[in-house]
């Protein structure tokens, strides 16, 4: 990734911590169990998300309205091929996750860029005025990712409710990808009452609304290399054509590994996340304390509201994005650069502190040095 071993890699979208002991314990006893023929998703696999997402997030979701799918990307391609014909037009939000870019071009439709605005304060926010004459102008699709990679934002129940009104106002379709809205870090005691808060967008949606959630326990419980997520929809019109884009695909989320790392995060996994969100904040807390105590500020960030991703702005350091990521390297870290992020992304780079606190103090050494020219 970046020509040397001498780098603190921080860039990819995992955690550098164990997965929770009961996944560890159910994923034993599946082992220990010298079969691994052919298998089918057991009921009691969608029950544990529903039963998740009622517990966590006061979202009752009918079971009936969960299928588990082979990851969030496949479903970001799917949702598109679904959804939308050749010619038409999806919505992005850059600066975003590369691969909703990917799912709009390879597939041979339009995209249409909703860049977010940065406030002054560094805040990012939607252009809903934006949003609207793009809906307005036929756009079919919307991808929203919802906590946001890269800003961090988590997105208030009022704006979520706006974007819900314009797609309702122009019949357009939604998917939201909700893969990090288990990694909101809950307001301290006596905070605002505003205090950021995961709104799923379907528990905002009515049946008729045109609304896909894409979930997966991947990030919430460090086990990506599973790849098995699930979509949420109670609106037949969007589940139809969705579920006949997996039926054409030779692809299966019968994998008993999987289904059994699945079902253990969502039913037993709640106490050591609450742990690792702890650990998360204080690293986050760490990071921005030290940016901000950097004399010459060339590095500044809003610290992230959701996601172990902090979206750093460099651009006070006056190097072009090549330069500037030769110069992290020489200072010893491995981020992800911003361009690849889209419209907003340049002067950018992307850090994860999903990581032992010991490492991440190693790595504040590295940050004071940059940021001090």
């Amino acid at each position: 990734m970046f020509g040397t071993d001498a780098v603190e890699p921080l860039w990819v979208a995992d955690m550098d911590f164990a997965a929770p002991p009961a996944v560890q314990q159910a994923l034993a006893a599946r082992v220990a169990h010298p079969i691994y023929g052919y298998t089918v998703v057991p009921d009691s696999a969608p029950q544990a998300l529903a039963d998740w997402l009622a517990r966590r997030h006061g979202w009752p979701v009918d079971p009936a309205h969960i299928r588990l799918v082979p990851g969030v990307v496949p479903t970001l391609y799917a949702a598109v091929a679904a959804l939308t014909e050749p010619g038409q037009g999806v919505v992005v939000q850059p600066p975003v996750y590369p691969p909703l870019f990917d799912a709009v071009r390879r597939q041979g439709r339009v995209l249409l860029e909703n860049p977010l605005r940065e406030t002054a304060t560094g805040v990012w926010q939607m252009d809903l005025d934006h949003l609207e004459t793009l809906a307005a102008g036929g756009a079919r699709l919307l991808l929203l990712c919802s906590p946001h990679n890269p800003v961090g934002r988590v997105w208030s129940r009022d704006e979520l409710s706006q974007v819900l009104d314009i797609a309702r106002r122009h019949g357009m379709a939604i998917l939201s990808d909700e893969i990090h809205a288990d990694l909101v870090y809950a307001p301290r005691h006596g905070a605002a009452a505003d205090a950021p808060v995961h709104v799923p967008l379907g528990h905002l949606a009515t049946p008729e609304d045109r609304v896909v959630t894409a979930l997966a326990p991947s990030k919430t419980f460090n086990i990506p290399g599973f790849g098995l997520s699930a979509t949420v929809t109670a609106n037949d019109t969007l589940a139809r054509p969705l579920h006949a884009v997996w039926a054409r695909l030779p692809v299966s989320v019968a994998d008993p590994l999987a289904l059994a790392a699945f079902e253990a995060a969502y039913r037993h996994g709640e106490a050591w996340l609450d742990a690792c969100l702890s650990v998360l904040r204080a690293n986050r807390d760490a990071l921005f304390a030290a940016i901000g105590a950097g004399g010459a500020q060339r590095v500044t960030g809003s610290p992230p509201e959701a996601t172990y991703l902090a979206w750093l702005d460099c651009r006070g350091a006056g190097l072009d994005d090549a330069a500037l990521m030769r110069a992290w390297v020489a200072a010893g870290l491995g981020l992800s650069a911003g361009p690849r992020f889209g419209t907003g992304g340049s002067g950018h780079m992307r850090l994860n502190f999903a990581i032992p606190p010991s490492r991440l103090a190693q790595c504040i050494r590295p940050i004071h040095r940059f940021n001090l020219g």
